[in-house]
């Protein structure tokens, strides 16, 4: 099999994987501090081969910069799981997700706040159509899928899940001499040391299957995930792994609805699509009106 085929096939994997984490994370009956506490256990140990079988913990020198900054980066992506799987249960699972992917914005401002970086026309007018996209979600006010204060709160929570997203990917871009599969593991221990004191251990037990859930969370949705996606990464182009990252979004709308019984409202289809359509344009750097030649060549 050619090396960008393999890559597709483990991106495409990597989304449809990811797009189910919220079914499994509302069947496990757990609180999220509870639920992100043993995705982090299970994913640390999944990781901890993945770094042992390829001798990355042997190779891999980290100094205590790099150290105290892969920390940082595990309490905002810690954050980050919280906040997402509370937004689950108020906004349900497809208007979360959706809501969750205004995260390149915030990336976007992170970099002009922090790293003195240019904010374009074009980018300016992505980011209009993902708040007008926002503001069509939030006037739907549910439409079947949740009520009134639930509702915005869910919102809400997605919200500021995109920004601690922003902050551990942010932090992220300044550690790229550590191997990927290094950096994971850290923030999973970081993750269990942090959650600990806020878990209940004893209802696990109180919920059928609830052990099963969580080790599918923790070993496939943490750790051979991220396995998958940092290897698709390596094979494919930049412009793919952005237009397959769609995949994910697509999935747990379809989950949520076939799962859940919850279908999306007219309002939070255009919003949902406004959205997504504006971070491709993120992504992707097109100019508003127009897709780069490039871009569909990489395609």
């Amino acid at each position: 099999m050619k090396s960008q085929t393999r890559g597709t096939l483990e991106m495409i994997s990597a989304m449809m994987i990811s797009g189910t984490v919220g079914w499994f994370v509302i069947m496990s009956g757990q609180s999220p501090e509870a639920v992100v506490f043993w995705r982090c256990l299970f994913g640390a140990m999944a990781m901890l081969v993945a770094c042992l079988v390829p001798g990355v913990l042997s190779r891999s020198r980290i100094n205590a910069r790099q150290f105290i900054l892969v920390c940082l980066g595990g309490v905002a992506l810690i954050l980050n799981w919280v906040l997402l799987f509370s937004a689950y249960k108020h906004s349900s699972i497809a208007i979360a997700t959706v809501v969750y992917h205004v995260q390149p914005f915030m990336l976007v401002g992170l970099g002009v706040l922090f790293f003195a970086e240019r904010l374009s026309a074009a980018k300016v007018g992505w980011l209009l159509l993902a708040f007008a996209g926002l503001m069509l979600i939030v006037s739907a006010k549910g439409s079947g899928q949740a009520t009134g204060a639930d509702y915005l709160l869910g919102v809400c929570l997605a919200l500021a899940s995109a920004f601690f997203y922003a902050v551990a990917a942010a932090i992220t871009k300044r550690l790229k001499d550590l191997p990927a599969h290094l950096i994971v593991l850290i923030q999973m221990v970081v993750g269990v040391l942090i959650l600990a004191p806020f878990v209940d251990f004893t209802r696990v037990d109180t919920v059928e299957s609830a052990w099963t859930y969580l080790i599918i969370i923790g070993v496939v949705h943490t750790g051979l995930m991220s396995t998958l996606l940092y290897s698709a990464i390596q094979k494919i182009p930049t412009a793919l792994v952005g237009a397959l990252s769609f995949i994910y979004p697509i999935v747990a709308i379809l989950v949520d609805w076939v799962a859940f019984a919850h279908p999306l409202g007219v309002l939070q289809v255009t919003g949902a699509s406004a959205i997504l359509l504006a971070a491709a344009g993120m992504n992707f750097g097109w100019s508003l009106g127009r897709v780069p030649p490039q871009i569909i060549d990489n395609q």
